[in-house]
């Protein structure tokens, strides 16, 4: 466009031919005329590439393509697969793989064998509706490195987003993730939409149709929200979330995270999403956070009571008195042989009996696993005492730090003086103390009890006790109405004449 202007300035102010401008400007005259007939370069034409070494084998390659109209889908030929044919099967004919993956791609464009899907922006009224997600994450938990499964709700009208990681996708974590999410943004979406999850969808029917799993539809309707589900493999029919995972995953996962353990990663979490309301999204006038204030007016109210959020089976205690629950022993302190109601939460488990929990263990979610409670043992300990010593569960207390130096101290101690058998006796019976004073006042008291040179479970029982507090003593209260039921107190001025009178007599 500048070397047409400067030729036809130099024309027609400067005074020069047309040979004397094609000199100056080196080019031809027949370009000097074209721009003194437009200001504007006429399109280049391009005259189509020859293909002497392509030409031959083009037929084939054609045939190929056509008959890959009535294959399935995922059973077609790509241009990688067609260049390996023509390699052995027109050998004769060499031709490079990126002129066949040129040519594959302009003939599957003509032969309407690709598809771009056009996408239409979407437009939400406020608490219309959410979507949900899981993705995978990795973070630093303790010094170890672990998988992560995240949680994830994002409101498609203000932006806003809830995120909670978890280390198993159970059903369990997907329902509370729910109630932990609707008590963030302050009440409960119209709509929720979902992918093909197992924790919700049990069989996809025809269309939109869905077998949905008993516990999500009873929670469903405990809140009071609709539900719909994408179809299978069109992802982008819930691209809100998807974006929102691609976009916290770079600005909260990277580098990736370190923390004391889950509860608090889950916090900084929920911090992150709180300072991610403070910014304006592409195309937006506002912030998130003043949208999502606008929202919660419009959302359904929370429910008046949580729902039961437990999955409840019903073992029976085997000789190792445990229960299995998902393939792992929890220990109990039942009798075998009775039937206990275990409920199991996404964090924890609980083991009832007689409407009462008598054990709580911290969810294992490893297979085939022995989660055992050295409290759970001591009545049986206490007949049996030389089984203390080789105990998985006291391996299990040592290694989860229940176990300090302290208590092998004391034990060592009270053999020396009682026997094996009587002093790990008496270790036992402090043991079974520390069921009602608590394992840290019980620590305590045996930690001061080694450093005072003691080897009497007596004296750790006096030390035990000797740090309970004072009770004190009810303040008096004015009885006002009360006052006219008050009648005076008994005299005893007879009873006491008649001992004076026995003693004069």
């Amino acid at each position: 466009m500048e070397l047409f202007e400067q030729i036809r300035r130099e024309h027609e102010f400067g005074g020069s031919s047309i040979r004397a401008v094609a000199r100056k400007f080196s080019v031809h005259r027949r370009m000097v005329r074209q721009a003194l007939a437009s200001a504007v370069p006429p399109e280049r034409v391009y005259k189509p590439r020859e293909c002497p070494r392509l030409g031959p084998v083009m037929p084939f390659i054609d045939d190929i393509l056509t008959a890959d109209l009535s294959a399935p889908r995922k059973q077609r030929h790509t241009a990688a697969r067609i260049y390996k044919r023509l390699q052995v099967e027109r050998s004769d004919f060499p031709v490079g793989q990126s002129r066949v993956r040129e040519y594959v791609s302009f003939r599957k464009r003509q032969l309407g064998m690709t598809r771009q899907d056009v996408f239409i922006p979407q437009s939400y009224p406020p608490a219309a509706e959410a979507q949900v997600d899981w993705y995978e994450a990795y973070a630093d938990l303790g010094g170890e490195r672990v998988k992560l499964q995240v949680f994830t709700m994002r409101s498609m009208y203000s932006g806003a987003s809830f995120h909670r990681a978890y280390p198993r996708a159970t059903q369990q974590a997907f329902l509370e993730a729910h109630e932990l999410a609707f008590a963030r943004f302050g009440g409960v979406f119209h709509t929720l939409r979902y992918d093909n999850l197992t924790s919700a969808v049990r069989r996809i029917l025809r269309g939109y149709h869905r077998e949905e799993a008993e516990r999500f539809i009873a929670f469903r309707s405990h809140w009071r929200y609709a539900a719909t589900f994408c179809t299978p493999g069109e992802g982008h029919e819930k691209g809100g979330v998807e974006g929102e995972v691609g976009y916290f995953r770079r600005n909260h996962w990277v580098p990736v995270p370190s923390a004391r353990d889950l509860a608090a990663l889950n916090q900084r979490l929920a911090s992150a999403a709180i300072a991610d309301e403070q910014r304006t999204i592409h195309g937006r006038t506002e912030t998130v956070a003043y949208a999502l204030a606008a929202e919660r007016t419009r959302l359904l109210p929370l429910a008046e009571e949580s729902f039961d959020l437990a999955d409840v089976t019903f073992p029976v205690v085997d000789r190792q008195r445990c229960v299995l629950v998902k393939t792992s022993a929890y220990s109990t302190p039942l009798h075998p042989g009775t039937e206990a109601v275990v409920r199991t939460y996404s964090a924890y488990v609980e083991i009832w009996a007689r409407g009462k929990c008598v054990a709580r263990h911290e969810r294992c979610y490893r297979k085939r696993q022995q989660i055992l409670d050295l409290e759970h043992y001591l009545d049986v300990l206490e007949r049996k005492p030389g089984a203390l010593a080789g105990s998985t569960p006291l391996a299990q207390w040592r290694s989860q730090g229940r176990w300090p130096h302290s208590y092998d101290l004391l034990w060592q101690r009270m053999i020396e003086r009682l026997g094996r058998q009587n002093g790990t006796r008496e270790m036992i019976s402090l043991l079974d103390l520390g069921r009602g004073a608590g394992s840290d006042q019980l620590t305590r008291a045996i930690t001061q009890a080694v450093e005072l040179g003691c080897a009497d479970a007596a004296a750790v029982r006096y030390l035990l006790t000797a740090a309970e507090p004072v009770r004190k003593k009810p303040d008096s209260i004015e009885l006002g109405l009360l006052a006219r039921y008050e009648r005076p107190l008994p005299t005893l001025e007879a009873y006491d004449h008649l001992l004076h009178a026995e003693v004069a007599r």
